[in-house]
């Protein structure tokens, strides 16, 4: 359970500088995680991204302030990150319903997000269906889109990308192709560096890529085989929850660190009897 620790770690260093300027490489230093594994574990386990995190803990503090002192709301919107008092004021309605000015005089409820504490459950509920398989190397062929980590470029990016395969009939094309060990299309994140990742939705494929499409190795690994039933994306969200809350703290397993892999076997990503899979790397 030491990965937990290390992201509470992190968490308690985002409450010490609050008022900072906060890197997101500097946050997952403190875990001792890659920025796109301390990031998509933060995100899986609390269901926000880091940096709303931090905009609604700003927030709840900043509405305590202005509540409880006489502070000006310019100085609390500099205080807090904000660049201008106009900007302040949009994020402060959009959290607490209130602008800062009628706040001062609000007798109501403003919404307040305590400090995160992270809690795992060693014995889950549900069972999980999970098989561990030896599979050689593999070669897959699809479509790549570098993403920026930084302003958390990539939440918003890949949904797009994946709305713009259905949209374009590359969903269809690359099932076509798959005559690889692995039956189905491929969500495949790979780390490129502090900063990005390529995303690439993708199938296994055999034989040489047409020229529009890429082409990526996949190494030998020991999987861990999850089973993922119903519709998009809630039961792959569900699903990874589930194994980052309880299957790895009671496995005894590790991420090997390479790429794991979202296996979508139905091209109606709708349908509630949908059946996909999470293949994970592990040692």
């Amino acid at each position: 359970m030491m990965w937990v620790k290390s992201l509470q770690t992190a968490i308690d260093y985002m409450e010490d500088h609050l008022l900072d300027d906060l890197p997101i490489e500097r946050i997952a230093q403190q875990a001792n995680f890659s920025v796109f594994h301390f990031q998509r574990t933060f995100s899986i386990l609390t269901d926000i991204s880091v940096g709303e995190y931090l905009r609604r803990r700003r927030l709840t503090l900043a509405a305590y302030e202005l509540t409880r002192s006489d502070a000006k709301i310019i100085d609390l919107a500099y205080k807090y990150g904000y660049e201008t008092p106009e900007a302040f004021t949009k994020a402060f309605r959009r959290q607490h319903g209130v602008t800062p000015s009628e706040a001062r005089k609000y007798t109501g409820k403003l919404k307040s997000y305590n400090r995160l504490v992270v809690q795992v459950n060693v014995k889950g509920a549900e069972p999980m269906q999970v098989k561990m398989v030896e599979r050689e190397g593999f070669q897959i062929v699809g479509l790549k889109q570098n993403f920026s980590l930084i302003n958390e470029d990539n939440l918003v990016g890949i949904p797009q990308m994946w709305d713009k395969v259905y949209r374009e009939g590359s969903y269809k094309r690359l099932f076509s192709m798959n005559n690889g060990p692995v039956e189905g299309v491929l969500g495949v994140c790979v780390e490129k560096n502090s900063q990005s990742i390529d995303y690439w939705v993708a199938t296994a494929h055999r034989d040489s890529a047409p020229d529009e499409l890429s082409t990526l190795e996949i190494p030998a690994s020991k999987w861990a085989i999850f089973e993922v039933h119903g519709p998009m994306p809630d039961a792959m969200q569900k699903a990874w929850k589930q194994i980052f809350s309880e299957w790895f703290p009671s496995s005894g397993y590790k991420h090997a660190g390479t790429p794991d892999l979202e296996v979508y076997s139905g091209t109606n990503p709708s349908n509630p009897d949908l059946y996909s899979e999470i293949w994970i790397p592990v040692k």
